[in-house]
């Protein structure tokens, strides 16, 4: 079989989805009302699931997608659903600071692009990855022997920013 047709496929899709990325992330931060907004973003975290399943981490890619595509999406949409919010416009017009904001993040990006270009990348051969395991089976046994105090106090960082989230909430409703 013929693969030279295929053979820079994987770099025209890097590209591509790369560019939907870029897209969506534009159309989120020009979009009016919060509900498109949330959807471009889950169109990002599509596009980032995409690339992490073009280099390789499929239990990144799949975790990317049953996480923040799925979970965090639907719960900002009924979030904002469930909630009274106004909408605010915007200014339309420049201000001096979002013009510095705007050659800020130029500069930043030329840098950011001639460091990448110009830094010599080290390519292993494969062999050592994981130390034989598959990807899942890598992470779990990482995960749980040697951060296993980390991953729980990243646990209990979460239950008392829960909590909180609850005190908040009921105090407000109290007032």
């Amino acid at each position: 079989m013929n693969f030279s047709a295929f053979e820079h496929l994987d770099t025209l899709v890097f590209y591509l989805v790369s560019l939907v990325i870029l897209v969506c992330a534009v159309m989120m931060l020009n979009f009016r009302k919060v509900i498109y907004m949330v959807l471009a973003m889950g169109g990002v975290f599509v596009g980032c699931a995409v690339l992490f399943l073009l280099l390789g981490a499929d239990f990144v890619g799949i975790a990317q997608v049953m996480i923040y595509a799925g979970a965090i999406t639907i719960l900002m949409m009924f979030a904002i659903m469930l909630t009274n919010h106004e909408a605010v416009e915007p200014e339309a017009r420049w201000s001096l600071q979002k013009a510095f904001s705007a050659i800020g993040a130029v500069v930043l990006g030329a840098v950011l692009l001639l460091v990448i270009r110009s830094t010599h990348w080290v390519v292993g051969d494969g062999r050592h990855i994981n130390h034989g395991y598959a990807n899942p089976v890598a992470i779990g046994l990482d995960l749980f022997r040697e951060y296993t105090i980390p991953f729980e106090l990243v646990s209990l960082l979460l239950l008392v920013s829960l909590v909180g989230a609850v005190l908040i909430a009921r105090e407000r409703k109290e007032d």
